[in-house]
């Protein structure tokens, strides 16, 4: 059975345009196109369709989405599995969420006493909820759905010391880069690597695995991005980007 661009646009809920410009980069292409220029999919297209929107409702990238499919190794069973997986924690994500903000408000009202540590586990929580939705689908295209989910399974395994020092890392690394900008410090001076230093120590409490490339691309989105930009210059303008220099030029060298 073929289904035109039209029939399959509304049988997948996606636009038709949205089907043309997957056709246009490559990403999915119509099983065949009629003399008068109509598209027309087969189950084949249908099926990997599917697949991506699975892969964007995981917050991947359409360039990545394109090179799963086309990996050689690339499974489509196996892939359902980790689609499956991906929901499945989603939905604990959210019932543990739900059951946090219940139990808050209750508490509040006092009916209800929250330990100490469901508190902490809140604090985590949220850390992760607002960086997902800020960043979740951006950093899965540049560093994979592997390497954030394990660095969200760190966040979630840390004590209550490793998230005070967590916290207490992230504070003086904005104090230390105010006092650099402020005393136009050379991104190469010692108070500078000492900077470096303390970030890196932070970033590797959430990361499975450092590597200079990829703590220099960090520092690269601080300038690049808007949102770092504004979160590191909010109280002083400058700092994201003495930040990025700093990372770029001591992070080979520690």
């Amino acid at each position: 059975m073929a289904y035109g661009i039209r029939e399959l646009s509304e049988l997948a809920g996606v636009s038709a345009r949205t089907l043309r410009y997957y056709d246009e980069i490559g990403l999915l292409k119509p099983l065949y196109v009629s003399e008068a220029g109509c598209r027309f999919y087969g189950e084949q297209e249908a099926e990997a369709l599917q697949q991506i929107l699975f892969y964007r409702e995981r917050g991947f990238g359409l360039k990545q989405i394109g090179e799963i499919l086309k990996g050689e190794d690339f499974d489509v069973e196996q892939a359902l599995k980790e689609h499956l997986a991906d929901l499945e924690a989603q939905r604990d994500h959210l019932n543990a969420l739900i059951r946090t903000v219940k139990h808050t408000i209750l508490s509040r009202k006092g009916e209800y006493e929250m330990s100490d540590k469901e508190k902490f586990e809140t604090l985590k929580e949220r850390a992760i909820k607002e960086n997902e939705d800020q960043y979740g689908a951006e950093i899965r295209e540049k560093y994979g759905e592997t390497s954030v989910e394990a660095s969200n399974e760190k966040l979630k395994g840390m004590s209550k010391e490793e998230w005070e020092q967590f916290q207490g890392l992230e504070k003086e690394i904005l104090d230390r880069l105010h006092e650099c900008v402020s005393g136009k410090m050379n991104f190469d001076s010692e108070k500078a690597k000492e900077l470096v230093i303390l970030h890196k120590k932070w970033i590797c409490m959430t990361w499975a695995k450092y590597s200079v490339e990829a703590h220099k691309g960090v520092a690269a989105t601080y300038v690049a991005d808007e949102r770092f930009r504004q979160y590191y210059d909010r109280e002083m303008p400058g700092c994201a980007e003495f930040l990025k220099q700093a990372v770029e030029y001591w992070a080979g060298r520690l």
